[in-house]
């Protein structure tokens, strides 16, 4: 079983990646919590300094990752979409001269957001492949995924 596509990474899907990856992580989910927390802080005191750190603590996360995304997109790699190739070897990324082969025993996890298939090869590191780009392929991809990476690592939801 083999696929071909070639895919459009955008700003949006970037930021999609980031925001899935900083909230399912300990210290995402740790400084929402403690925003979270100041803003109770307020309605319960009135204490405007509580508001103002509790709206900070929540906003400037999800705001520095859209600066990030936006500063990724920028890239050169992204200006062209990706052609991807998967096989029995492994996923094969062509980025206009420059090829890479990841062998199917380097993804340490295969997950998904509501928008993205997400192919991880190491904790920050993941192949992002849009729902919207992938379209009535999405689920031969996840099939596909599903037949080389091991089901204890594969956590994709349905779209």
């Amino acid at each position: 079983m083999e696929m071909e596509l070639d895919i459009r990474i955008t700003k949006k899907d970037l930021y999609d990646y980031q925001l899935h990856h900083a909230y399912t992580s300990p210290s995402g989910l740790f400084g929402t919590i403690v925003g979270c927390l100041f803003l109770v802080g307020f309605f319960n005191t009135g204490t405007p300094l509580y508001l103002i750190i509790g709206a900070f603590v929540i906003l400037y996360f999800p705001w520095t990752l859209h600066i990030k995304a936006a500063s990724q997109a920028a890239a050169p790699v992204f200006q062209k979409p990706l052609h991807y190739r998967l096989s029995e070897e492994g996923l094969e990324i062509t980025a206009g001269e420059e090829r890479q082969l990841v062998p199917w025993e380097s993804v340490i996890k295969a997950s998904s957001t509501g928008k993205t298939v997400l192919l991880y090869t190491s904790k920050v590191n993941a192949f992002l492949f849009p729902k919207r780009e992938l379209g009535e392929r999405s689920g031969e991809l996840v099939q596909l995924i599903s037949r080389y990476v091991s089901p204890d690592k594969v956590k994709i939801r349905a779209a």
